[in-house]
């Protein structure tokens, strides 16, 4: 099965609507939109870089997210006045926490997980059906 650009980039913002909506809940654990957040951001190197291996995906992603959480522990003004838009709250976050460094390594694992497991179901069943 070839894998779409279009498909995970419609996954990409389909997550993002999910972020969304995860802190517009009350009851939903503010972890879950720090889980969400590096799954959008494993799709989305995904969906740049289609042809690259899933665990180059993964130490990418990881990367992309510790480095926005460490980014955290800077505090010149401007960047301060940054994180009072929408998109710097939404893209830098608000401050430093070991608790998204924790969500954001289960939100790669996973999505890194499901990846592998549908495409290497969907590739075995097509392997399957070309031999018979």
């Amino acid at each position: 099965m070839k894998k779409s650009r279009f498909q995970y980039f419609i996954l990409f913002l389909l997550i993002i609507f999910l972020g969304i909506i995860s802190r517009k809940i009350s009851f939903v654990p503010l972890c879950i939109g720090d889980f969400l957040y590096a799954v959008m951001i494993y799709v989305l190197a995904r969906s740049i870089l289609i042809n690259k291996k899933s665990i180059q995906i993964a130490l990418l992603s990881l990367l992309i997210c510790y480095s926005i959480e460490l980014l955290q522990l800077y505090e010149a003004q401007w960047i301060i006045e940054l994180r009072k838009t929408l998109f710097g709250r939404y893209v830098l976050g608000q401050g430093f926490l070991w608790s998204d460094i924790l969500a954001y390594t289960f939100g790669i694992l996973f999505i890194f997980l499901i990846e592998k497991t549908i495409f290497k179901n969907i590739i075995y069943e097509t392997r399957f059906r070309i031999k018979q």
